[in-house]
């Protein structure tokens, strides 16, 4: 049997929860290590929005409560009013989250018939200790940016390798269908980086953390666009000399892929390869000109390809200078 982290930090939050507030002589001391159980979530943001709509939904259901136990009575028909006007509003408001939590504490209203500032304190600092040693637990966090970085260098290791293979294999059918299953399985390990991406900036309280869910956004695209010259790839027949430029375009992008290449250099380079179809002679058949025509499309894909690089280089480049 493994115990997570998630486990061990719920067991001590509920566990001190209780202790907290039976030393202060709360009633209902039991409540707060629930209210803790329910508030330790995932990440550091998520516990701290849920531990604020919480005490928020808290003071829209006393209030409510106050209404409808004044009006009706502490009795069980004025409880199952006070639900039907508290579900909606906490819906249209967005507290639908604390729904079962102040729902709860609203029954010890219910319990000792009385709503007087004392039992009302009760129950906010029953909710403030649940939700506050939730929070205080998931302040640690386990270093998530070294996973990541260790996902961005087996992402760009299987980016070289297909651009090394796609230069080889230009102009050669037998090998190529395993490419498309290589892209695929780097697609798989993107959507993992992605993931711990989202995770990583939702434990950062301050400041900004969108680097590497925008790093894994701009290997995604870029994921795309390979499958897409692979698709080209298999159709192109010419002599070897029409793809010599950009075969040396694809090893030379292997051998320099890395996160912090801003692609310029590449992109320059293109030009040049564009420059250089240019000064060819025209195809004289039908056949040429169609084989030609998706040479071409396949050094626009590429250039697509390293342009959403330049994009994001500059855009970081933007951040930072801001």
């Amino acid at each position: 049997m493994k115990i997570g982290l998630r486990t061990i930090k719920t067991a001590i939050s509920a566990t001190i929860s209780i202790i907290i507030a039976s030393s202060l002589g709360l009633l209902y001391p039991t409540s707060a290590g629930i209210i803790s159980v329910l508030s330790v979530t995932n990440t550091k943001k998520t516990s701290l929005k849920t531990g604020m709509y919480r005490l928020f939904s808290l003071a829209l259901a006393t209030l409510i409560a106050f209404i409808c136990f004044s009006i009706i009575g502490f009795n069980a028909v004025a409880f199952g009013i006070y639900l039907l006007l508290f579900i909606p509003l906490a819906v249209r408001f967005r507290l639908s989250d604390g729904i079962v939590v102040s729902s709860v504490l609203v029954t010890h209203y219910l319990v000792e018939k009385d709503l007087s500032w004392q039992i009302i304190g009760n129950e906010f600092l029953l909710m403030i200790i649940g939700v506050g040693l939730a929070l205080l637990m998931n302040l640690y966090m386990p270093d998530g940016e070294k996973r990541l970085k260790e996902d961005q260098e087996i992402i760009e290791a299987m980016f070289r390798k297909i651009l090394n293979n796609m230069a080889a294999y230009l102009n050669q059918h037998s090998k190529e269908r395993h490419l498309f299953e290589r892209c695929t399985e780097l697609r798989s390990f993107i959507r993992r980086g992605e993931n711990w991406a989202k995770d990583y900036r939702e434990n950062q309280l301050f400041g900004s953390a969108d680097y590497y869910l925008d790093y894994f956004n701009m290997r995604r695209m870029q994921n795309n666009i390979l499958q897409d010259m692979l698709r080209i790839l298999e159709k192109i027949v010419v002599e070897p000399e029409q793809v010599e430029n950009i075969q040396k375009l694809l090893q030379h992008t292997a051998e320099t892929f890395a996160e912090n290449n801003d692609g310029q250099e590449i992109l320059d380079e293109i030009i040049d390869v564009y420059e250089d179809y240019r000064k060819k002679n025209l195809p004289q058949t039908r056949e040429e000109f169609e084989n030609r025509a998706q040479v071409f499309q396949l050094l626009q894909l590429f250039q697509a390809f390293i342009e959403i690089k330049a994009d994001f280089a500059k855009a970081q480049q933007e951040k930072e200078a801001h």
